[in-house]
């Protein structure tokens, strides 16, 4: 990777990838950005960078420490507002960020009501839904159901407060966009709060977000900056067709965030002393999520790190990203929800670890069985927060 390394240069970088050139200016947060991200090339034709988070534990492998430190500052960014509030997760990518950033900010603020609720790709029961578009994404539909549960729905509708949760801001595009299909359905909303590891939209657009949203806008990053990024010669191959059928059945579950939730998920602490009481003290466990499934593993990797075990926590992604720079290794295989859309896991390789566990909603499934025998890994399949049940890879 051709990137400055000089710390008194650090304010500006030039990232040559095999997609182009990537420059970017960075300004809050300048001093911790190479423990927080790094970069890599995607294969996609509509944005050929992406800025890959270190502590998001979707494209590279973090301590569940780490990653709960993050979702403490992020909500702590989050302003003193009436409530209630609707945290809303960006799928697929910050799903698990956005809930650990709610329950992050439940733990702060005893007794307060919250509603979180994830975007998704898939349809879970017969309700309503929202469709907005991600328009940069390779798979650029997204769907938010209304919850089915009076309560939760009341919630909802009665937010005063959006806190929009993604790894990066580069445009707003997409968050002005679920903005917009929110205030339709809830003209009550007053303001957005935008919570994001990494903010490159650049000072004078992220000034200007209230103008452009037609109400406050507050932000909270961990870096800030601007980037410009020049495509170069690649021709990126041609990947398979997005299925988006929204009555499809693909097996997502609407226990872990879809139909919304009050409260935190609740740590599989029994399956925890099961595991740890199997390995030798101090093992390598990797502990994966699976597309949309993530923040459950983040949990039970938690819970095996309290009890002494070298933990990382990773998710399987979508999203194509080409084996280069912050990239070293690249495993790929169907994915678990039917779609016939090939599936990723990133910088984790067979033999890497002592123990590989991969946490899923689906049934199990070949793809699921596939993907683990690569990695030697065990299932587990969570039907609900309680009923956990390993599955036999063979």
């Amino acid at each position: 990777m051709n990137a400055t390394s000089d710390p008194a240069l650090l304010a500006r970088r030039s990232v040559a990838l095999p997609t182009g050139l990537l420059e970017l200016t960075l300004e809050d947060g300048a001093g911790e950005a190479d423990a927080l991200l790094g970069f890599a090339a995607r294969a996609n034709a509509k944005r050929g960078f992406l800025f890959l988070s270190k502590v998001l534990g979707k494209h590279w492998p973090v301590r569940p420490a780490a990653m709960l430190a993050v979702h403490e500052r992020l909500a702590a960014t989050v302003p003193e507002n009436e409530g209630p509030l609707v945290f809303i997760a960006m799928a697929e990518t910050a799903i698990g960020l956005g809930q650990g950033v709610f329950e992050a900010w439940l733990r702060a603020h005893p007794g307060r009501e919250a509603l979180f609720i994830h975007t998704t790709r898939y349809r879970v029961g017969s309700g309503p839904l929202i469709e907005f578009e991600e328009a940069h994404s390779h798979a650029p539909r997204q769907f938010l159901h209304l919850p089915q549960d009076p309560a939760l729905r009341a919630l909802l509708l009665g937010a005063r407060t959006l806190v929009l949760v993604d790894d990066e801001a580069s445009t707003g595009n997409t968050f002005l966009n679920l903005t917009d299909a929110c205030r339709r359905l809830n003209p009550g909303i007053a303001r957005v709060h935008l919570a994001t590891i990494t903010n490159f939209m650049g000072r004078a657009a992220t000034a200007g977000l209230a103008t452009r949203f037609g109400l406050p806008v507050s932000m909270g990053a961990l870096v800030s900056g601007e980037y410009r990024f020049t495509p170069g010669d690649y021709v990126a191959p041609a990947g398979a067709a997005q299925r988006f059928d929204p009555d499809a059945d693909r097996g997502a579950s609407p226990a872990f965030g879809r139909l919304g939730l009050r409260a935190a998920l609740r740590t599989p602490t029994e399956l925890a002393a099961r595991l740890a009481g199997e390995f030798t003290p101090g093992a390598r466990v990797a502990v994966l999520g699976t597309g949309e499934f993530m923040h459950a593993a983040l949990l039970l990797g938690r819970a095996l790190e309290d009890r002494g075990l070298d933990v990382h926590v990773q998710s399987s992604t979508r999203s194509p990203i080409l084996t280069w720079g912050a990239v070293g290794h690249a495993l790929s295989f169907p994915d678990n929800y039917g779609e016939g859309v090939p599936n990723f896991i990133y910088n984790i390789a067979p033999g890497q670890y002592d123990h590989v566990l991969v946490c899923h909603e689906t049934a199990p499934n070949a793809a699921l069985r596939g993907f683990a025998g690569q990695l030697g890994a065990r299932l587990f399949h969570f039907q609900s927060e309680t009923d956990v049940e390993e599955v036999p890879v063979r």
